[in-house]
């Protein structure tokens, strides 16, 4: 099974930043491709500040991420949009998948949920074992005292076709995956009464006429997910396109949390968009090393093939990261 894609049609893309913390040059990254990729192509940018949870609602911190992405000189068309005033939307959405018959409440705590001993996808994802789906409304009810359900949308299962979803990546090419091997009936809305993250974006790349999204490839996964969502809310699929990660040594990526090359830090430090930009290009073939370059000058350089050349994830070893790595300004 796979969703409508999009084609033919103009490139609309968007940046969709979460306000949690300042943005780090990973963000940045994959923020510049998103941008290239629909700027080359003469398309849009809508901005959509996706603040679901309610620890991450600081219009600041908000407001900085977009003054970062003004700096950097990569602008947007619409918006902004904050998910955390569109919750009327999500609401309908998971109640036409309700009339569908599509959604259960599950009562699983999170403790209950990491001490099974069912597998995990790739990616961490925990694959759900079903464990809530076929109660019934005695039990719904006696377990709806005790504590406030999620609710799961129901997949098909791993013998039906239907479960299968397949589609083309611009960048990781051919990828397929049977939804009930790889995470099993997922979150549409968490206990707390938040909205899933699957469903909010995909309501909101409908909505807003997003066709392409381009993120990183830590994001490939919820691709299936999404297109699924998509397929029985009546959406057609936009195209995607994921980007390769910056990493550090070990392999972890870089962190809002660890404030890995923060670009707070190196606006601070006084280094110019150009260098950043320059920079940035340059890890994948679109600038020359050591070039200075503005988002503007890369547009007609853009192309995925190059993307395609260096889709490795980018270690970020201390001597590729002068003159970021260091506090001495330039």
């Amino acid at each position: 099974m796979s969703g409508a894609t999009q084609t033919n049609q103009p490139v609309v893309g968007r940046f969709a930043p979460t306000p949690s913390g300042r943005m780090h040059l990973g963000n940045v990254f994959s923020a510049l491709m998103a941008w290239l990729s629909a700027r080359s192509a003469g398309g849009r940018m809508i901005m959509r500040v996706e603040d679901l949870d309610p620890r991450a609602q600081d219009r600041a911190v908000a407001g900085l991420l977009m003054d970062d992405l003004a700096w950097l000189g990569l602008d947007w068309d619409e918006g902004p949009y904050f998910q955390s005033e569109r919750g009327n939307l999500y609401a309908k959405a998971i109640a036409q998948l309700c009339e569908q018959g599509l959604t259960y409440p599950c009562f699983c705590t999170r403790s209950e949920l990491h001490a099974a001993t069912a597998p995990h996808a790739s990616d961490g994802t925990y694959v759900y074992q079903g464990t809530c789906r076929n109660l019934s409304p005695k039990e719904i009810a006696e377990k709806s005292r005790l504590r406030a359900p999620a609710t799961r949308l129901r997949v098909p299962n791993e013998d039906d076709p239907a479960g299968t979803v397949s589609f083309c990546d611009m960048v990781y090419g051919p990828c397929s995956e049977v939804l009930a091997r790889e995470c099993g009936d997922f979150l549409v809305r968490r206990s707390d009464g938040v909205v899933a993250y699957q469903l909010a974006v995909v309501v909101d790349d409908a909505l807003m006429g997003v066709t392409q999204v381009v993120r990183g490839h830590d994001l490939l996964g919820s691709v299936p997910r999404q297109m699924y969502l998509q397929r029985k809310l009546g959406f057609a699929s936009p195209s995607y396109a994921h980007v390769p990660l910056l990493v550090d040594p070990d392999g972890r990526r870089l962190s809002k949390r660890d404030h890995d090359l923060d670009l707070g830090v190196i606006r601070e430090n006084g280094y110019s968009p150009r260098k950043v930009i320059g920079y940035l290009a340059s890890l994948v073939g679109l600038a020359e090393k050591g070039e200075e370059v503005s988002a503007d000058e890369l547009v007609p350089r853009f192309s995925w093939d190059a993307l395609r050349e260096h889709r490795a994830d980018i270690v970020m070893e201390h001597e590729t990261l002068p003159p970021f790595a260091d506090a001495s300004r330039p």
